[in-house]
């Protein structure tokens, strides 16, 4: 499957975005589905995954939802209440037969990555 995400931007504390990521291929409900981000001078870390469950990591919990739509190959993370803290390079990834929990495993290898989009959240 390949990855195309789209809806960074410049925002403001406090403020939501919806970052989305099409894919194109087959077997899409079939794949494991996520977002990793990196900050400047930061490592790449994992921020939520959805296969049928949900997970996410602590950073983000109660304030990003991702969610996929399969009949439009389509995955979603919805990120409300932004910190300065959040702003990075946004990747969606995927990987075939993978639960959420497992694709936050650190160091996970995933099958496709999109090309990443970037959210500026200023103070």
């Amino acid at each position: 499957v390949q990855l195309q995400a789209s809806g960074g931007g410049l925002v403001q504390a406090g403020d939501s975005l919806t970052l989305s990521c099409a894919a194109s291929g087959r077997a899409f409900s079939s794949y494991g589905l996520g977002w990793l981000r990196q900050a400047p001078g930061k490592e790449r870390e994992f921020v939520a995954a959805i296969s049928v469950a949900t997970y996410y990591a602590d950073s983000v919990k109660g304030r990003f939802t991702i969610s996929r739509d399969n009949a439009k190959n389509m995955v979603y993370l919805q990120t409300n209440s932004l910190k300065p803290e959040d702003t990075a390079v946004y990747y969606c990834v995927a990987k075939l037969f993978t639960s959420a929990r497992t694709m936050g495993v650190p160091g996970k290898e995933y099958d496709s990555w999109g090309q990443g989009t970037l959210v500026t959240v200023s103070s």
